[in-house]
């Protein structure tokens, strides 16, 4: 269970002295904490699942990646190479991303399931998609897949 490895991750970094790893692990604990008092509001006690906590990961990745844009655009090069490390760091709790050929064999087959023939279906196929690869693919990338088929139909 993902929810388990985050902290040993974190005992293990610690015994290793990887500050990097864990300041990384540290706020991936908290941004987990934060959803987990947010869904028992919502009256969920159990805290947010796996699924959702890839997409949590994800979006820090994402987030991530925007900040070394803007980092290297500003000229701060030590701050983009430790967003960097922290990307690193993320996605060793990812699981292997699909490459862009099995996204799209994936959409096209999501797609034939459900019976999506035009733009309307698009957040049906996304949902489905969601729940079925959280973690596993860039569902920026699927989406404008989704959307380039659902257009051609």
């Amino acid at each position: 269970m993902l929810r388990n490895s985050i902290p040993e991750a974190l005992r293990a970094a610690l015994k290793e002295q990887d500050k990097p790893c864990i300041s990384t692990v540290r706020l991936i604990m908290a941004a987990l904490k934060d959803r987990d008092i947010a869904a028992r509001g919502k009256g969920d006690t159990e805290g947010i699942s796996d699924g959702e906590i890839l997409q949590m990961l994800q979006t820090m990745v994402k987030q991530r990646r925007e900040s070394i844009q803007m980092y290297e655009k500003g000229g701060r090069k030590e701050l983009a190479e430790q967003e960097a490390k922290e990307i690193t760091i993320i996605e060793r709790f990812l699981p292997q991303q699909l490459d862009e050929k099995h996204i799209n064999t994936i959409v096209e087959k999501i797609i034939n399931e459900i019976g999506a023939d035009s733009l309307k279906d698009m957040g049906h196929v996304m949902s489905e998609l969601r729940n079925n690869y959280a973690g596993q693919m860039d569902f920026s990338k699927a989406s404008g897949l989704v959307k380039e088929k659902l257009s051609n139909s």
